[in-house]
């Protein structure tokens, strides 16, 4: 009984320490006051403020849009290698994999540098730091991710599927599509959702492969903690917060209700 409590209660301790924060800034919102720290009163002032802060709506749109443009290219590419993994054996598998690894290890930093020594070499040739190279720059990243979620549900599938619809008289593509697609979706989804929050958070990457006139949520925000976080942040934060755990929600349920008919 003791262990268990113990168990229970370290838990809790964990997601206190995780979402008090969360909860703080959402509180903090709806307070008539730019002071932090200290409530004054109750108000929506901020998300008015917000609806007419066209720097952080403008940063807001950039934001989502390299986030959905990122997480469509890298959930293709990254579910395309993925079925090829599945299908490979002994040292290219490895080594591919290995490979795979490496941005995920690397520190954000390191990985920042050398996509804009690399955007920086090609600049000759006509591309130029901005929308394209930051979008570049998250789907290279998130790309891992994808391969990662996916991988462990081909594993689970029989290694001879894909083969036996071929044998049965279905094209590759058909047999991709139809076949192997259905029973890794779940991972495929799960792939997508973590390089969407992945390519809304970063800001490092961003930050070294971004160029003039193209700002994302998080270099924004950055730019303007040197002067004091707007008070529009905080609410700006907690909409996006909210239509998060909103999303995840029904996708939990939607998995919920295909378990149960299976």
């Amino acid at each position: 009984m003791i262990r268990k409590f113990l168990e229970r209660f370290y838990l809790f301790l964990i997601f206190i320490f995780l979402y008090a924060p969360i909860v703080v800034l959402m509180i903090f919102s709806f307070n008539d006051s730019k002071l932090k720290g200290k409530w004054v009163g109750f108000t929506f002032k901020w998300y008015k403020a917000l609806l007419d802060d066209t720097i952080i709506l403008e940063s807001l749109r950039n934001t989502l849009i390299i986030a959905v443009i990122a997480t469509l290219v890298a959930t293709i590419i990254g579910t395309i290698v993925a079925i090829s993994l599945s299908q490979s054996r002994g040292f290219i598998k490895n080594f591919i994999l290995k490979l795979n690894y490496l941005p995920i290890l690397n520190p954000d930093i390191i990985t920042a540098i050398a996509l804009m020594g690399l955007f920086g070499l090609l600049t000759p040739l006509g591309l130029n730091f901005g929308f394209v190279t930051i979008t570049i720059s998250h789907i290279i990243f998130c790309i891992p991710y994808v391969i990662l979620s996916v991988l462990p549900k081909l594993n689970q599938m029989d290694k001879n599927t894909l083969e036996a619809a071929l044998d049965l008289g279905a094209k590759p593509f058909y047999a991709i599509k139809n076949v192997i697609i259905p029973q890794i979706s779940s991972g495929i989804l799960t792939g997508a959702l973590i390089s969407f929050t992945m390519s809304i958070d970063d800001f490092v990457i961003s930050y070294f492969t971004t160029g003039n006139g193209i700002n994302n949520l998080s270099i924004t925000i950055y730019s303007m903690s040197r002067k004091g976080i707007n008070p529009s942040i905080n609410a700006i934060s907690t909409i996006m917060f909210i239509s998060v755990l909103l999303l995840l929600l029904l996708i939990n349920k939607k998995s919920s209700v295909e378990k149960i008919q299976v």
